[in-house]
């Protein structure tokens, strides 16, 4: 039988490494796996974690997915204009300050009302009626949609005893609803939605390696968090909805989706790393994937016996600075780092029995520790089908295609 290296090494025989590679049987299976687990509720796809343009469309074909997450407004732009845009309907998960691109999007009626922008404090709103007011809009323009976001980290004993991200500092159903009155206190706005992204379980593996006692309290601090915050959503959303109409309410991530899905007041999930399934997502015990997208590094010495040294790979995920954020030596199994160099910036040398199989000119097959990350280091992603075996062709990554939006 056939493994998996010797069918990526065979599909791409032709290619010269470094090259990044995304499997597409294991992006559709782990894209599937999603959808079950999302209790029947569409997902939005997180577009900071794919980051080609080709494959967001790829993901957006697929039953159970509808609408776009993304990272930026001049991002959002992009996806939703032009000769073919990826999506009519792009919610910006991140406030916006860039003036230019609030100019594009009150001047752009199609744009307008194709993206929602999101916001969590009257400043926001008044950097977009400032765009307004100085745009030149039609008589039936429309209004500019615009989403709250909303603080879900749990603080069993006050903002000082704080699990999770610093997002948003509306919390309160009180506050939401003053947010919203504000909202719609001005004609140029109209809100459309809710977010809520609960990270501190989304995004943290529930089974950290060698730490068994350590995963028993981390479990029971997002099963306490997840009941707080579905409570503390519910609430805040009868309390918005009591101002104006909400379009959605979304929430959860990949590491989320079965227990937020579960909750009657979300309408919409997020979802994205769980496409390509980097190594921080292998430590959940809920669920699993399978790694579709890697990076190959080719060997160029072989300095001494159990040692084969790889050109580049010193990719860093972003986040806190630890040995968790390096990418990891998948493929051959049995490789691991030099504790006196790691991923180098212009040479890894890996470690190990397997380093013994590998001459120069050989492959090894790396995995990023996070997800759409790995897109900023590469122009293109060549696609290989496991289930087939065939080389697929290859897409443009947003660097491909000329676009650094952070």
């Amino acid at each position: 039988m056939t493994s998996l290296r010797e069918t990526y090494e065979a599909a791409t025989r032709g290619l010269d490494a470094p090259f990044a590679m995304v499997d597409l049987a294991a992006f559709r299976a782990n894209a599937t796996a999603l959808t079950r687990r999302a209790h029947g509720k569409p997902v939005r796809v997180a577009s900071k974690s794919v980051r080609s343009r080709e494959l967001l469309r790829t993901v957006l074909s697929l039953p159970g997915y509808a609408g776009v997450m993304a990272f930026t407004l001049p991002e959002a732009l992009w996806l939703a204009t032009g000769d073919r845009p990826v999506s009519d309907d792009v919610l910006v998960a991140y406030p916006t300050v860039d003036r230019r691109a609030l100019d594009r999007l009150v001047r752009d009626p199609a744009a307008a009302r194709s993206i929602t922008l999101m916001v969590d404090d009257t400043a926001h709103l008044d950097l977009i009626g400032a765009a307004v007011a100085a745009g030149s809009r039609g008589p039936d323009a429309p209004p500019v949609r615009v989403c709250l976001d909303i603080d879900t980290s749990w603080q069993p004993l006050g903002p000082r005893a704080r699990v999770g991200t610093y997002r948003s500092p509306v919390r309160t159903p009180a506050q939401a609803a003053a947010l919203a009155r504000a909202v719609a206190a001005r004609p140029e706005l109209e809100l459309d939605g809710i977010m809520a992204y609960e990270g501190q379980i989304a995004g943290v593996g529930d089974a950290p390696p060698g730490r068994p006692l350590y995963g028993r309290l981390l479990r029971a601090v997002q099963r306490r968090s997840a009941l707080e915050l579905a409570r503390r959503r519910a609430a805040i959303v009868r309390a918005v909805r009591a101002v104006a109409d909400l379009r959605f309410v979304n929430g959860g991530g990949t590491g989320s989706l079965h227990t937020t899905g579960r909750e009657r007041a979300v309408t919409e999930l997020a979802a994205g790393s769980g496409l390509y399934h980097p190594h921080l997502f292998d430590h959940y015990r809920s669920f699993g994937g399978r790694p579709a997208a890697l990076f190959a590094l080719p060997v160029v010495r072989r300095p001494a016996p159990g040692v084969a040294t790889a050109l580049g790979g010193g990719y860093p995920a972003s986040g806190p600075v630890n040995a968790h954020r390096a990418p990891l030596p998948h493929l051959p199994a049995g490789l691991s780092y030099s504790p006196n160099e790691g991923a180098g910036e212009v040479q890894t040398p890996l470690l190990g029995a397997a380093a013994d199989g590998l001459s120069v000119g050989d492959r090894v097959w790396m995995r990023h520790a996070k997800a759409g990350e790995l897109c900023e280091r590469f122009d293109t992603l060549h696609l290989v089908d496991s289930d087939t075996g065939e080389y697929a062709g290859a897409v443009p990554t947003y660097r491909g295609e000329g676009q650094a939006f952070l």
